[in-house]
């Protein structure tokens, strides 16, 4: 396994994260937190830990400052949250560790509006999506037309007004996409057995399109 700690220099100060790379990855998939995580979120590092199991890198990068973070409205800003992103993606694309492998993306909350804002420019540079618990809405209709990647919406059964969010930005795509609905889950994947769900989903998506 290698590791390695990212350090990426922004505007408003450092932020950082955490690259593994398990050997003869596969590919990487880089996570994009929601409002108020971080790269330590428990729920994006038991998926991570999940995806590292089937042999798929993963990059826990902070988007925000502490002093960013501490604002609310900017937890929403997703052209600044989709800037970061870029910068993390470019940040794996020099890194000697993972240069060339393909790359996929996660996206938490409004961290999912950045995730999939990012593939649509890029487009061939992303090779699969994943969302959990959502804000695609957030993303822009324009954008959401613009994904080529192939996207999966993971949202909650019991994640009331999301799941309508999401239903209304998965028609807006054109690319090869699913949701999957995990029955009694709410907004966090708190319930027993849901955040494995979301793991399994994940890691079966990014296993197939990250190799495809």
């Amino acid at each position: 396994m290698h590791h390695q700690t990212a350090s990426i220099a922004t505007p408003a100060g450092e932020v950082e994260g955490t690259l593994d790379l398990p050997t003869g990855a596969k590919g990487v998939v880089l996570f994009a937190h929601g409002s108020g995580s971080s790269r330590f979120s428990p729920r994006n590092n038991f998926v991570a830990g999940a995806l590292r199991t089937a042999g798929i890198g993963t990059l826990l990068m902070d988007l925000l400052t502490p002093a960013e973070d501490d604002v609310y409205r900017t937890r929403f800003n997703i052209i600044l949250l989709t800037e970061r992103l870029a910068m993390a993606a470019d940040w794996l694309a020099a890194s000697e560790a993972a240069r060339g492998l393909p790359l996929g993306l996660f996206g938490a909350s409004t961290g999912a509006a950045a995730a999939l804002q990012l593939a649509a420019e890029r487009k061939g540079g992303v090779a699969a999506v994943v969302s959990r618990g959502g804000r695609p809405d957030l993303t822009g209709q324009v954008a959401l037309a613009r994904v080529t990647a192939p996207t999966l919406f993971i949202v909650g059964g019991r994640d009331e007004g999301v799941i309508e969010l999401n239903e209304s930005a998965y028609l807006q795509l054109n690319c090869k996409k699913r949701i999957d609905i995990v029955p009694g889950a709410t907004h966090l994947f708190e319930e027993p057995g849901a955040l494995e769900e979301v793991a399994r989903l994940a890691r079966d998506w990014f296993s197939q399109y990250l190799s495809s």
